[in-house]
């Protein structure tokens, strides 16, 4: 099983790098094969239906679909702006929904989330859930959310509390079987 990997945010001191960095080893401690990617390298302009209709799909866009394609689930991490999804986050959901067939179909999904508030960017998690939804994905429906990051990372970039740490533990843990039985891998 592979698992493509990002932080939703194009900050280079990210809360959600670190955290997805986190969620990576421990996919990988679970047996996983891992494949983390610089969400910039997905970051294309605005969608626009006229760019699609003349020039067609951007770069970024079909590397990114491609990655997809190479990977049986997807996690993301991803900060929350103003009480809901990022931008760019959106933005690169909308120009995947324009493509035939619908690479979002039936594809298993987990979210997560890292931000300095006392929801832990939740209210993000739950907007981008709608979505990625919409467009027939698998969101898992257990998500996680990481509140007060900017105290929770030691400086081996880990997870101070154990708690947390054990349960985004077990949230991984819990994700794979779910990919593996929407994706008809036999363990």
């Amino acid at each position: 099983m592979r698992l493509l990997m990002f932080a939703a945010s194009l900050n280079e001191n990210s809360l959600n790098k670190k955290l997805i960095k986190v969620a990576e080893k421990l996919a990988q401690k679970q047996g996983v094969s891992t494949e983390l990617v610089d969400f910039a390298k997905f970051s294309g302009p605005l969608y626009n239906a006229d760019i699609q209709n003349k020039v067609g799909f951007p770069a970024e866009i079909t590397f990114f679909v491609d990655q997809l394609k190479q990977a049986d689930g997807l996690v993301i991490a991803s900060p929350e702006y103003n009480y809901s999804i990022p931008g760019t986050l959106k933005n690169l959901i909308d120009w995947v929904s324009r493509l035939s067939p619908l690479p979002w179909k039936n594809y298993p999904i987990l979210l997560m989330s890292a931000s300095p508030s006392l929801v832990g960017g939740n209210r993000g998690l739950w907007a981008t859930r709608v979505p990625l939804e919409t467009c027939l994905a698998y969101v898992f429906p257990d998500m996680f959310s990481l509140a007060s990051a900017h105290t929770s990372f030691d400086e081996a970039g880990q997870l101070k509390d154990k708690t947390l740490a054990e349960r985004l533990e077990k949230n991984i843990a819990s994700f794979i079987p779910y990919v593996a039985a929407l994706r008809g891998i036999k363990s």
